[in-house]
């Protein structure tokens, strides 16, 4: 079975780069090599070189196992959490 590539485009893709910078610098903060998480986060060396970069072909649970390994999955509650747009949106629709 072949899997379709995602098309990701150049803004989205220079956000994931700084998520990518981001974790590299947690990372180091800590004092970790690569070699120590990537065996904390079951991945291999070369996957968590990928989620440093922002690579977004490699799987959202990599990412998430290596913010864990960092303590920092919480995080991830950011994301969406926010939803202006959407409120916004059901705010039109309750005014019907």
């Amino acid at each position: 079975m072949s899997t379709k590539k995602q098309v990701v485009f150049p803004k989205l893709a220079k956000l994931m780069e700084q998520v990518g910078e981001n974790i590299k610098l947690a990372r180091k903060r800590r004092k970790l090599t690569t070699i120590q998480v990537a065996e904390r986060a079951g991945i291999a060396r070369s996957t968590l070189y990928l989620i440093e970069k922002g690579d977004t072909s490699v799987a959202f649970g990599a990412y998430l196992n290596v913010l864990r390994v960092l303590g920092l999955q919480d995080d991830v509650l950011q994301l969406a959490s926010d939803d202006d747009l959407g409120r916004k949106l059901q705010d039109l629709e309750l005014l019907k």
